[in-house]
């Protein structure tokens, strides 16, 4: 990996948007209106590295599959993006805890408030990544929205050099600092409305991209039964209701039956809607989706 020999002024994160020069003399409500006009962008933006984010879930899924995990690496609000996602990941869909996890350059305290300087420490990836005990077949998608995080790109070296899989995710046409990742997705976002924020525009673009990049896998391993969320354990009073209505909807039984259902299968809804299809004990229910990988579709 080389340095870029541009300068980091030069990067399109750090270039002055022309829509919002004057922002400061602007309404509240003119504020907003340019904020929201500049957001709108970045969804069409994101489209044109789909082909890209593809490649990255195929690696994701592929190391699930095979009893690796998925790390997102990254300082700031990358950084805090990545445990998000990787936070969300068990009760969304109830994955392995395991699946996906997340690191932070300068460690948790990172989550609450800034840690000056943690992305320009390499020498401190390679220890946090050791510390985590990441292995061979893993896949680790390192997130540098300006790709000037020398903490992420170290990151990606090392995990290329024992056999990992790597994704570079960032936000400009040319990062600050090279890869060579196997996958790098360039989400170009733009100037910013406040030159250099990249927890605006560039942070939704990340959001949009890690989400793909998850709900992707967990879809492709099963997690999801048409656009429902079957595999979802109900551990609190809204996911009760949701997980009930799901099996209403599945299997037409009313609401009361089909929480009692629900309650009788440990509060697993796609174990409760394969009891009820296959009039199945729940070991019986179990070892049913057991042989299709947790596909609900293959079973009912």
């Amino acid at each position: 990996m080389t340095k870029n020999k541009n300068s980091r002024g030069n990067l399109l994160t750090e270039q002055q948007n022309t829509s919002s020069t004057h922002i400061d003399d602007k309404s509240i409500t003119e504020i907003l209106e340019i904020i929201n006009r500049e957001d709108q962008t970045i969804a069409a933006n994101t489209a044109v590295t789909i082909p890209e984010i593809a490649n990255a879930v195929e690696l994701t899924t592929t190391a699930i599959m095979s009893g690796n995990r998925i790390i997102y690496i990254g300082a700031g609000t990358s950084g805090r993006l990545g445990v998000l996602d990787a936070a969300e990941m068990p009760p969304t869909f109830s994955a392995s805890p395991n699946w996906f996890n997340s690191i932070i350059a300068g460690g948790d305290d990172a989550l609450r408030r800034s840690i000056e300087g943690a992305e320009d420490k390499p020498e401190e990836a390679v220890k946090d990544l050791n510390a985590f005990g990441l292995t061979k077949g893993d896949v680790l998608i390192g997130i540098s929205t300006s790709g000037a995080a020398a903490y992420v790109r170290q990151a990606l070296s090392y995990a290329s050099e024992i056999g990992c899989g790597t994704v570079y995710l960032i936000c400009t046409p040319k990062p600050y600092f090279e890869t060579n990742a196997d996958v790098v997705i360039k989400v170009e976002t733009g100037p910013e409305v406040i030159t250099g924020s990249t927890r605006m525009k560039a942070g939704t673009a990340t959001k949009l991209v890690l989400n793909m990049i998850s709900t992707t896998t967990m879809i492709r391993l099963g997690k999801v039964y048409g656009n429902l969320m079957v595999d979802l354990m109900a551990v609190n009073d809204k996911l009760v209701d949701r997980g009930t209505r799901i099996i209403c909807q599945l299997t037409g039984l009313d609401h009361e039956a089909a929480q009692k259902a629900l309650y009788s299968a440990d509060k697993s809804v796609k174990i409760a809607v394969v009891m009820i299809v296959k009039n199945c004990s729940m070991n019986d229910a179990e070892k049913y989706l057991v042989d299709v990988k947790g596909f609900l579709r293959e079973v009912i």
